[in-house]
């Protein structure tokens, strides 16, 4: 399942909380100005999208919709 709503929420309060608005986290992530928008309109972003996001905010892609509630990125160590 993926939560759309849930997905805005948790971008935005991670942007915050690293003192940006949407429109600059956008803008430093190189992602369109309009992607909120389309996620309020119910469209799922490519998996491309949400990783730049989190790689920018250093969450784990599967936090930002919801599917786990730990932020942090898993490290494997090299074998």
């Amino acid at each position: 399942m993926f939560d759309l709503p849930l997905l805005e929420t948790r971008t935005v309060e991670l942007a915050q909380n690293q003192g940006l608005s949407k429109n600059k986290l956008l803008q430093n992530a190189n992602l369109s100005k309009g992607l909120f928008d389309r996620i309020k309109q119910g469209q799922v972003p490519s998996i491309d999208k949400i990783q730049a996001i989190a790689e920018y905010l250093n969450c784990s892609v599967d936090y930002l919709p919801g599917r786990t509630d730990t932020k942090s990125v898993a490290h494997i160590p090299d074998e």
